[in-house]
């Protein structure tokens, strides 16, 4: 008997990847009101997950999927019109799909009843009386009978579009040349007179020209063959479909039976195929991990042989033999470095990924929360790390929710302020230097500092004194203090008063910043900056008490040398003034047990670290310089350690414990 057991992640990968399809195109659906294409989409992503999942012996998979391509076919022949209800079925049965999805990866088998669900789309195409049927344009009869000899034949019709290159000379002899040579390959059955064909001199000025064709070719031989014609630079293939070749042969759809491989029609155009694939292969996250593991070995060697060259240069001074090794030193870092950047690239994956859980999440909290969203994603290619793509999922949806339930007003409000009634919500990533800058916004009613300060009150956060004292950025922030909330009521949405606290410790913890500006009535943007990775980073090595420490560069905001004395008590606290701003200074070391250095008159370093506007100076005993420091994880036994983040080995081999910058805020301001 057959094993599936081996096939089982293949098919859990292929599952994956059709769910977010469906998804994508449900949304698309509901949002455009339903395109051939894309319902032709919709239907073969059903289909191909009905038989895959027959084939692997998953019957609640396969009856789901197969009552879901039951009323897409009514859709597809227009017997049923897409309704909100519909798609609410449908992504009723999507959630449904996941979840057995979910039994199949943890449990390795279906659990959960799905009859409720199937039964729900059985009763609404049951309900529904289709609407009148069309009859399909007339055809004049040479184009009918051709398109009936080439079903007869197995063949396919396809439209194909040709583009010569902008250096091509004498285009409309070079028309002429293609279409003999097309007549002799293939057969011509169609080809179109708009204009911009080859069909007179005058189209001398065009570049592309169309036909139809019947081939029995695949997609790629079909695309292979018209790309080899001399000047073609760009080829494009749509599938042909009987009843539209006369009123609009612009729109083609391919039915199921007749759809060439590997070619994909999308609403309304065909997808170009590229003459040039790129070559890519899967590999199991696993085996990424224990190569990051390894080129972070290499890094670590590489920086301890760097620490011996010096030691060996001061210990013997320059010689022949130094040098060589030198220059092997040197080359073995160059090497190690251009190592680690392609692993690094490896590692990283288009924020799209995370993008594309927020049109599903948007949907359903507009029809909750009744209020018109327009969701607007931007910088979908910008890339991150894999890990840190997961770790920020959480924060941001906890975000998108909050904009959507407190930021966004209601319809009846926006109309009333002079606003359109659908609100704005626009998600953004972008590069900016070695960090990923993330942007949530809103056009909504803004943050009410006055709320803030009050329920800061409230909840005896601080007295009303202090809260009118206030500045506008600082009231802002107590949006960030646990428990602390301005909505009117609680809802399932949001406005129970926890979870931004939790959004700012989570993205701390991953060496980030997040940083609020708001304007009554116009609305809120949260700005959120993160490292590209976690694994490999850029770290300050100082000292404190004799023993190394590291800080994460991107944390730092500057470092500056003052006298001691230039180091001035307010109300009991330390501070230092720096370009007409006061700054905390802290020794850390008492935080952590150490003996604190005398005061030796002479300058002091001090590190400036902060998140947003908020700076503290700590003062450190001595600054080591600049490092790439492999992150290693504390383990278990040790487990989570306020104010330490993870550790690394120095280029001498020691230890050096990695300080997290949030953790060290928390405790120093607690």
């Amino acid at each position: 008997m057959l094993d599936l057991s081996e096939f089982r992640d293949i098919f859990l990968e292929e599952l994956s990847e059709q769910l977010q399809t469906i998804e994508e195109e449900l949304l698309a659906l509901e949002r455009e009101g339903g395109t051939d294409a894309g319902i032709q989409r919709l239907f073969r992503a059903a289909h191909t997950l009905k038989g895959s999942s027959a084939a692997m012996g998953y019957a609640k998979l396969k009856d789901l999927t197969h009552e879901m391509e039951h009323v897409l076919e009514k859709l597809r022949n227009r017997e049923l019109q897409i309704s909100q209800q519909l798609a609410s079925l449908f992504f009723e049965a999507l959630d449904g799909l996941r979840q057995l999805q979910s039994e199949i990866v943890h449990h390795h088998t279906e659990q959960s009843d799905m009859a409720d669900t199937i039964q729900g789309l059985r009763g609404y195409t049951a309900s529904t009386s289709p609407p009148p049927l069309q009859a399909p344009p007339l055809l004049p009869y040479e184009i009918y009978q051709k398109f009936l000899a080439a079903q007869d034949k197995k063949r396919q019709l396809v439209w194909l579009t040709l583009q010569l290159s902008e250096h091509c000379e004498m285009r409309y002899a070079r028309f002429q040349i293609i279409e003999r040579k097309l007549d002799e390959l293939l057969e011509l059955i169609w080809r179109e007179e708009d204009g911009t064909g080859p069909t007179d001199e005058a189209s001398e000025a065009s570049r592309s020209a169309r036909w139809l064709v019947s081939t029995s070719l695949t997609a790629e031989e079909l695309n292979e063959l018209a790309s080899a014609l001399m000047d073609v630079e760009q080829v494009d293939l749509e599938l042909a479909q009987m009843e539209r070749l006369q009123t609009q042969p612009e729109v083609i759809v391919a039915e199921e039976e007749t759809i060439l491989p590997e070619l994909v029609v999308q609403a309304g155009r065909g997808v170009r195929q590229d003459t040039a694939k790129a070559a890519s292969i899967r590999v199991n996250v696993d085996r990424l991990e224990q190569l990051m593991n390894l080129v972070g070995e290499l890094v670590i060697d590489q920086t301890r042989i760097q620490q011996a060259g010096k030691i060996l240069r001061q210990r013997f001074g320059p010689d022949e033999a130094f040098d060589e090794f030198s220059q092997l030193s040197d080359h073995l870092t160059r090497t190690v470095g251009e190592l680690q950047e392609s692993v690094m690239k490896v590692r990283m994956l288009p924020i799209e990924q995370l993008f594309n859980r927020f049109p599903r999440l948007v949907r359903d909290l507009s029809i909750a929360l009744g209020k018109e969203v327009e969701l607007i994603l931007e910088g979908k290619d910008t890339e991150l790390d894999r890990n840190l793509i997961e770790e920020i999922g959480d924060p941001l949806i906890h975000l998108v929710r909050n904009a959507v339930d407190h930021g966004l007003e209601s319809p009846e409000d926006r109309r009333a302020a002079g606003k359109p009634v659908k609100g704005s919500l626009r998600i953004t990533a972008a590069h900016e230097d070695d960090q990923v800058s993330l942007l949530i916004e809103d056009d909504g009613a803004g943050i009410d500092t006055d709320k803030l300060r009050q329920a800061a009150v409230n909840r005896g956060v601080m007295s009303a004194a202090e809260a009118a004292q206030l500045s506008e950025h600082d009231a802002v922030q107590l949006i960030f203090h646990p428990g602390l909330s301005t909505a009117a009521k609680l809802s399932d949405v949001s406005g129970r008063g926890v979870g931004m606290d939790i959004v700012r410790n989570d993205i701390e913890r991953m060496n980030g910043l997040i940083d609020i500006d708001t304007e009554r009535g116009r609305g809120t943007q949260f700005k959120i900056r993160l490292p590209l990775t976690l694994a490999i980073t850029t770290g300050l090595v100082i000292t404190i008490a004799g023993r190394t420490f590291i800080l994460p560069m991107s944390n730092v905001a500057e470092i500056v040398r003052v006298e001691e004395a230039a180091v001035r008590t307010v109300n009991g606290i330390p501070v230092l003034t720096l370009r007409n701003q006061v700054i905390p200074v802290v020794h850390i070391h008492r935080y952590f047990g150490y003996p604190e250095p005398a005061d030796s008159g002479r300058y002091r370093p001090l590190v400036i670290i902060g998140r947003a506007e908020k700076r503290v100076a700590l003062a450190v005993d001595e600054l080591i310089g600049n490092h790439e420091i492999v992150v290693r994880s504390l383990g278990p036994y040790i487990g989570k350690v306020e104010g330490i983040s993870g550790a690394t080995i120095l280029g001498d081999g020691k230890v050096a414990l990695i300080l997290e910058t949030g953790g060290i805020i928390k405790m120093i301001t607690r």
